[in-house]
């Protein structure tokens, strides 16, 4: 069963970084577009970053200029590096993988890992 595995959310100062990851376990054929998103209280799920398999990019506009999406394909992992973070950066954010396996090829969501921006 394929599954995406996140780490690295936590609590931080305004001002600071936290970088995420989330990986792909299983046999997997081929990752396409991946990305992350988040969910605040109260708010809706929003798209934050997009990466293509060429590795084109998009970024939300509240994130841009701070936030860098990446990924290593031999790791089958995706990587959101957060910097100059703000409180309103406070949310649950989850990855999602566009991926090919011997089950398909589907869309896929980690678990989810909270990220709280607080003095």
């Amino acid at each position: 069963q394929v599954q995406l595995v996140e780490s690295g959310g936590g609590l931080v100062q305004p001002g600071g970084s936290l970088r995420l990851s989330c990986a792909a376990s299983a046999r997997i054929f081929s990752i396409n577009a991946m990305g992350w998103y988040r969910h605040a209280p109260g708010k809706q799920r929003e798209l934050v970053a997009t990466i293509t398999s060429s590795r084109t990019t998009t970024y939300a506009a509240f994130v841009k200029g701070r936030f860098t999406i990446s990924r290593d394909n031999a790791k089958k992992t995706v990587y959101l590096q957060m910097t100059s973070l703000k409180p309103e950066d406070t949310a649950v954010y989850y990855c999602n993988a566009d991926i090919r396996s011997a089950l398909g090829r589907r869309d896929y969501w980690g678990q989810g890992t909270q990220v709280t921006v607080s003095s």
